[in-house]
């Protein structure tokens, strides 16, 4: 057996509670010998949602925590008022080193306030960023930031970037080309804090090639797509609305008559490859990269499939070593 790889899950958090967490949880568990689960929660409502285990049980412990952080919590609520919460004591063990990474699909700003009280920053890196891995036309993209920092200086969108690059080489994307998202390629446009961002992008060893427009991120024109984090949540719900609106539009057309209704029937078998490959719990995950430890935000929607993916993620980043390699890349890059 490899190694194992210890990962602590706020099973309170998400939206369809802890049945869906803990079952997912699980089903990962039995795909992967080398993980060990901490499934942070109510002792009791978790042990319900287990079961009877068999063989795994050795590869799973009960924290308990009597709280759990709502969506309605403010960060400074959770902060303050829920210091024995499920997220808050799997970002605990965390720090202390009794897990390798944390799962979470609870408040997102939440999550990034505690993550930041408890884990603290990488040295040299000034906050915290979002990112996701966006699929393309041939391939995914990693944009950040995708809401943790309303307002960057140049600077933050640079060690951005470095983030945005060490994500991607650990996904086995030699080089990553490297853009900022803006309202147009040529050099002339942009606000003056992009502008300057593009110089010292420019400046530095990072494979740079420009500015891209959101219209160009799904044809794959960069690896990784840097943004502020106000410009990257606007830009990540246009996408993901856009989306869904197709979806129903599509939806609607083969429902409007029976000759419709047959192209639909003809057409299924290739609507359901791109609905699958378009399915966000498959492409679930988003790293808080910039803490000074390994953070997974599940999406609050996030069934069990959605779960196995983002704990699948936290095993990649601890095995691959993004933190240390994050430092690596900075330190080179500030000598």
């Amino acid at each position: 057996m490899s190694k194992l790889v210890t990962i602590a899950v706020d099973a309170m958090s998400g939206d369809l509670g802890p049945a869906v967490a803990v079952r997912g949880s699980l089903e990962m568990l039995r795909s992967r010998e080398e993980l060990r689960l901490i499934l942070v929660g109510d002792a009791d409502t978790v042990r319900r949602n287990l079961g009877r285990l068999g063989k795994e049980s050795r590869r799973v412990e009960i924290h308990h925590a009597e709280q759990v952080v709502s969506m309605e919590d403010t960060p400074s609520e959770a902060l303050r008022r829920k210091k024995r919460s499920s997220m808050r004591v799997a970002l605990e063990l965390a720090r202390s080193g009794e897990a390798q990474a944390c799962v979470s699909a609870g408040n997102t700003g939440a999550l990034m306030a505690i993550g930041r009280l408890i884990l603290r920053m990488l040295p040299g890196i000034d906050r915290p960023a979002i990112l996701v891995a966006l699929p393309t036309l041939s391939g995914a993209c990693y944009m950040l930031d995708l809401g943790a920092n309303p307002v960057c200086t140049p600077t933050h969108l640079l060690q951005f970037a470095v983030m945005g690059s060490v994500i991607a080489s650990i996904n086995n994307v030699e080089n990553p080309a490297i853009r900022l998202l803006n309202n147009g390629e040529e050099d002339i446009k942009g606000i003056e804090t992009v502008q300057a961002a593009g110089a010292l992008l420019s400046d530095s060893h990072l494979n740079y090639h420009g500015f891209v427009e959101p219209n160009d991120v799904f044809k794959h024109r960069a690896d990784v797509v840097v943004c502020d984090g106000f410009t990257g949540n606007i830009a990540l719900k246009t996408m993901e609305g856009s989306a869904q609106f197709v979806y129903a539009q599509m939806k609607s057309y083969f429902q409007t008559g029976w000759l419709s209704r047959a192209y639909g029937l003809a057409c299924w078998p290739f609507l359901y490859t791109i609905k699958k490959r378009l399915d966000p719990n498959r492409h679930n995950g988003a790293a808080l990269v910039g803490l000074n430890g390994i953070v997974i935000k599940s999406h609050g929607a996030s069934n069990e499939v959605g779960w196995q993916q983002a704990i699948q993620l936290a095993m990649r980043e601890v095995a691959k070593g993004l933190n240390e390699r994050i430092q690596g890349v900075w330190s080179n890059l500030a000598a």
